[in-house]
């Protein structure tokens, strides 16, 4: 059985000068602000019903999701 190749999402990670918007992470339930999911670093693997995927942050402030 051959394996599935890798699937990525990529998002842009929205500059800190929209934290005082409306739709800003802290007033919507359920949202995560991407720093608090990176703790500093470049990449943070997330487990999720069995399976690592592996989230990652890019130079140019964008994020890559890859399974």
């Amino acid at each position: 059985m051959s394996q599935a190749q890798p699937h990525a999402i990529v998002a842009s990670q929205k500059p800190a000068s929209t934290a005082s918007s409306p739709q800003a992470a802290d007033s919507r339930p359920g949202c995560v602000d991407s720093t608090e999911l990176l703790r500093g670093q470049k990449t943070v693997d997330i487990s999720h019903n069995g399976l690592t995927y592996r989230l990652q942050a890019t130079r140019l402030g964008k994020l890559i999701l890859t399974k």
